[in-house]
């Protein structure tokens, strides 16, 4: 069998493959904290899970439209437009299952051999993966530490060339928790303004913010023409298996995705949709739970990191990811993972994998129990006092 050229393109997201491996450990006997993967460990909302069981009853178990059920489109552009203060419109969401299809699909639809994307590094992955996929080229730009792992500016503006077709930004951003403040935003959009270029603007953690409130890029001068929000329900309502997410963008993109989505997935499930419906119109109090105790979490958890020597952590602002900085311990980011996971029984991920300014980092997911966070720090202690330091 020969393949496309193009498949030695994509690449992983490396969360899944240590699952992978953990779970052969566990098999053998070996007890594991899984901090690998990043999804709440909290369960999906009652109401939540009772609209889906309802929907299935009501016959919602049919193909709706490819850009997704009218009323939950309509829920979606009422909620964006009240959470980023915007005049938002049903035509301009499309629903999809997961949010990843909006990252594929925006760059699809934009990006093509010759012309240049500019993303987070350290970041998620996949940004990294369907840039190259559709033949475009990836330009990094570094999120580091000494500044909150934020961007500077200034080097994105020597980043962006004519080639430049569109700058991903992440805020909360996985893997280091940070946050972009309002001052890099506004001067983002007035690049992107400047330039005409889109942003696609990663913003899944919204709602996982911990001091202060959450900004949008969506908010400036320019961005309503320019700004495409990718959004979804995975880590807000703790629906990661339901896979259910959306974009809101400029209408006439909009309709571009919503062909992808039907030369893809024809629709998303329409019972997981009404279910989305119940998230976005019922009791938000599971959320406020939910992030109060992530919160607890963050604080004992890299409180506990920045107790062992060799490790550094910033303290994570958003989502739930802890990023110590490692690079005083004599090994590779790669190598301290694994060494984690076969010495230590804790799941954990290379920065490595993040793209190459996150090598010297390790990424942590503390969406796990008090418990199992105390016995993973005390696991990675013993690891880390093994190891030594350069």
């Amino acid at each position: 069998m020969r393949f496309a050229e193009r498949m030695s393109l994509l690449g992983t997201e490396t969360a899944f493959e240590v699952l992978v491996k953990a779970r052969a450990l566990e098999a053998k006997g070996r007890d594991v904290v899984h901090l690998e993967i990043g999804e709440p460990d909290f369960d999906t909302p009652r109401h939540i899970i009772e609209a889906g069981k309802e929907a299935l009853d009501g016959g919602y178990t049919h193909y709706g439209p490819s850009a997704g059920l009218p009323e939950l489109r309509a829920a979606i552009a009422q909620d964006i437009s009240r959470s980023r203060h915007l005049r938002v419109t049903p035509e301009q969401v499309v629903v999809t299952p997961g949010a990843k299809p909006i990252m594929f699909y925006v760059i699809l639809a934009l990006a093509q051999a010759g012309d240049e994307v500019i993303y987070p590094n350290p970041g998620f992955p996949i940004y990294e993966s369907v840039i190259r996929f559709v033949g475009a080229t990836p330009v990094p730009i570094p999120l580091r530490e000494e500044r909150d792992f934020s961007l500077d500016v200034d080097e994105l503006r020597r980043l962006v060339t004519p080639r430049t077709r569109l700058i991903i930004i992440n805020t909360p951003q996985n893997p280091t928790g940070g946050v972009l403040p309002p001052q890099d935003l506004q001067a983002i959009a007035e690049i992107a303004v400047q330039h005409g270029i889109p942003v696609l603007a990663d913003e899944i953690y919204s709602r996982m913010i911990y001091e202060g409130d959450f900004h949008s890029i969506t908010a400036y001068d320019g961005m309503q023409e320019l700004a495409i929000i990718l959004d979804g329900f995975s880590k807000t309502y703790a629906m990661t298996g339901w896979r259910l997410g959306y974009g809101v963008m400029p209408e006439a993109l909009a309709i571009h995705v919503a062909r992808l989505m039907t030369n893809s997935n024809s629709c998303t499930a329409s019972f997981v949709q009404r279910a989305g419906l119940a998230a976005l119109s019922g009791p938000q109090g599971p959320v406020t739970d939910m992030m109060a105790e992530f919160q607890h979490r963050r604080d004992v958890f890299v409180a506990g990191l920045n107790t062992i020597p060799g490790m550094r952590c910033a303290m994570p602002r958003g989502a739930f990811y802890a990023f110590p900085n490692v690079s005083a311990i004599s090994r590779s980011s790669q190598e301290l993972a694994d060494y984690l996971l076969q010495e230590g029984g804790v799941a954990s991920l290379a920065g490595r994998d993040f793209g190459e300014y996150g090598e010297g980092y390790i990424r942590f997911s503390y969406a796990n129990s008090l418990a199992n966070l105390n016995k993973a720090l005390e696991r990675i202690a013993d690891c880390v006092a093994k190891l030594g330091h350069k």
